[in-house]
C-alpha cells in the first residue's frame, strides 16, 4: 500500500489512545496539544469502548485473567486457539498502556478487591499469584490504579533466576529464564518505578536488563542462533509476547528514565527494526495473536500498522538522535 499522506498525517489520523502518542514522541506537538488529546482516551474511540464493558463488580468479562465463561477443558483451550483478551487484567493492559487517566476507573481497585480473585488457586486480585507475567501486569496495573502492591513488588525479588531473568514456568522447575517473561517484568518493574519515585528493585531490573542485552535482545548464549522466530517477528497489541521491537521500546524508555544513553548491545535489534522497514516508510502487521478480544484495534495481517510503525518510528529516533549527538560531540 503506497500511502498518499505523508506519513505523519495518516499516524495522526487515528484513535486518541495513539495520536497523542504520535504528537508527543514523533510530532513534537506542544504539550497542552498532546495533552488534550490524551484526556479523549476516556469519551471517544478503543478508551471509551473499553471503559463501557466493564461489568459493575469491576471486572471484565466477568474473571481476573481468563473471561468466566472459559472453558479450561475445552477447545479454547487448546494451545492454537489463543488466550482470551477479554478478562479485567488484559483490559486493564490496554488502558494504562493506551494512556488513559485512572480518574475514571475510581474505585475499580477496591472492585477488585473486592470481587475479583485469580483463576489460580482463588488468590485475591491484588496479591498477584504465581506466574511471572501475571504479576508484572498486576504490578503495573495496581500502581497506575492506586492499590497496594508491595507484596508483589517484593516476590519479584524472591523469584529472580540465577541467570538474571524471569520465567513463567518457575513453578514446574525452570532455572532459565525466558525472554517473553523477562521483558514483561522489566515492563512491569519499570512502570512501579517511574509511577513511585522508589529506587528499591533497581538492582533487580539492571540484573534482568543485562540478561536480554547479554543475547543482543535476539539469541541464544549457547548457540549464537536467533531465539526463535518470533523474536523477529512484529505484531500490535503486544500482549505478553516477546518481539526485537516490544524489547527495543522498553529499552529505550528505561534508558530515557535512567538518563543513560542507548546501549551499544541493542544495534542488532535495531537493524531487524530497521530492516523491516517498507518502501512506503511503514511497518507491517506480521500476524495477529490468537485469542478472543473484545475488538481489533489494529489492522489485519499484511496490512500497514500504524502502531507498530508509530513504536518503531520512536525506537529509531530516539537510536538515531543519540548516536547523531554523540558524532557530534566527537567532531
Amino acid at each position: 500500500m503506497a500511502l498518499d499522506l505523508p506519513l505523519h498525517s495518516w499516524l495522526l489520523d487515528s484513535d486518541p489512545a495513539l495520536r497523542w502518542q504520535v504528537e508527543r514522541d514523533i510530532t513534537g506537538a506542544p504539550s497542552g496539544v498532546w495533552e488534550a488529546t490524551r484526556a479523549r482516551i476516556a469519551t471517544e474511540g478503543f478508551g471509551a469502548q473499553l471503559l463501557a464493558l466493564q461489568d459493575p463488580d469491576g471486572q471484565w468479562a466477568g474473571g481476573a485473567y481468563f473471561p468466566k465463561d472459559f472453558d479450561f477443558e475445552g477447545p479454547e483451550a487448546a494451545n492454537d486457539a489463543g488466550q482470551p483478551y477479554t478478562a479485567t487484567t488484559w483490559a486493564l493492559n490496554m488502558l494504562r498502556d493506551w494512556g488513559l487517566d485512572p480518574a475514571p476507573l475510581a474505585g475499580t481497585a477496591e472492585l477488585l478487591a473486592a470481587n475479583s480473585r485469580w483463576e489460580y488457586d482463588d488468590l485475591p486480585y491484588w496479591d498477584g499469584e504465581v506466574d511471572c507475567c501475571i504479576n508484572a501486569f498486576t504490578l503495573a496495573n495496581g500502581v497506575w490504579l492506586g492499590a497496594d502492591v508491595a507484596g508483589i513488588a517484593e516476590w519479584f525479588r524472591e523469584h529472580q533466576l540465577a541467570d538474571g531473568g524471569w520465567n513463567c514456568e518457575w513453578v514446574a522447575g525452570s532455572t532459565r529464564s525466558s525472554f517473553h517473561s523477562t521483558l514483561n517484568v522489566l515492563k512491569g518493574l519499570l512502570y512501579h518505578q517511574a509511577a513511585t519515585g522508589q529506587d528499591g528493585l533497581q538492582t533487580l531490573r539492571s540484573r534482568g536488563e543485562e540478561y536480554l542485552l547479554t543475547r543482543k535482545l535476539l539469541y541464544r548464549e549457547s548457540t549464537g542462533e536467533v531465539v526463535a522466530p518470533w523474536a523477529p517477528r512484529f505484531v500490535y497489541p503486544f500482549r505478553w509476547f516477546y518481539s526485537a521491537l516490544n524489547a527495543a521500546d522498553y529499552f529505550r524508555a528505561a534508558a530515557l528514565h535512567d538518563g543513560v544513553a542507548p546501549d551499544s548491545r541493542l544495534a542488532d535489534a535495531i537493524a531487524v527494526i530497521r530492516s523491516a522497514r517498507q518502501p512506503d516508510g511503514t511497518w507491517l502487521q506480521e500476524r495477529r495473536h490468537p485469542g478472543r478480544v473484545w475488538f481489533e484495534v489494529d489492522v489485519d495481517a499484511g496490512q500497514p500498522s500504524k502502531w507498530l510503525t508509530f513504536h518503531a518510528l520512536r525506537v529509531l529516533d530516539w537510536w538515531d538522535a543519540a548516536h547523531a549527538a554523540t558524532k557530534h560531540q566527537q567532531e
